[in-house]
């Protein structure tokens, strides 16, 4: 049984995110969705939020597994017997900072790969910093994210809090 990860912070989770996550199942028998809970960040939802939003989003999705961590990638996939992790590239730039992470981990759990899938076209310009930036002043951004995160998005927007 071949067990990936896909890491990310997932402030909030977009179409783009959920796209490589159903391709990676298709390489993997077990996904795990670490979400990122990085105290030097100042999210626009908890982890906790992000975790509900992942899991409203993914429903019905076999062999997916979300999981949130704090501290290095690498130990997590150790701890938990980790095959590989999955990185989504959407640009050269994305390569460029990825590869370095990539090295890092290698360097730091030798038995896990790096495997990277190439966003597919359609969400190559999607980021949740643009999703929060059209959400903040009033665009529509419902095509980038799955209908719980736009539902999130639109009460932080209500409540002022974009």
């Amino acid at each position: 049984m071949r067990r990936a990860l896909i890491a990310g912070s997932y402030d909030p989770p977009t179409l783009g995110h959920i796209n490589l996550i159903e391709r990676s199942l298709k390489l993997f028998d077990e996904l795990i969705v670490l979400v990122a809970d990085n105290k030097a960040k100042n999210g626009l939802f908890t982890v906790e939020e992000r975790i509900s939003l992942l899991e409203a989003s993914l429903q019905g999705m076999p062999g997916v597994t979300i999981d949130s961590f704090s501290g290095l990638t690498a130990d997590y996939a150790r701890r938990h017997h980790v095959d590989a992790m999955v990185r989504g590239l959407r640009s050269a730039g994305d390569f460029a900072f990825e590869s370095e992470i990539a090295q890092n981990n290698k360097w730091l759990c030798p038995e896990v790969e790096t495997v990277f899938l190439l966003a597919d076209p359609e969400y190559m310009i999607v980021r949740s910093s643009q999703v929060k930036e059209l959400a903040a002043f009033g665009a529509d951004f419902s095509s980038l994210v799955p209908a719980p995160v736009a539902k999130a998005l639109e009460r932080k927007a209500e409540e002022g809090q974009l």
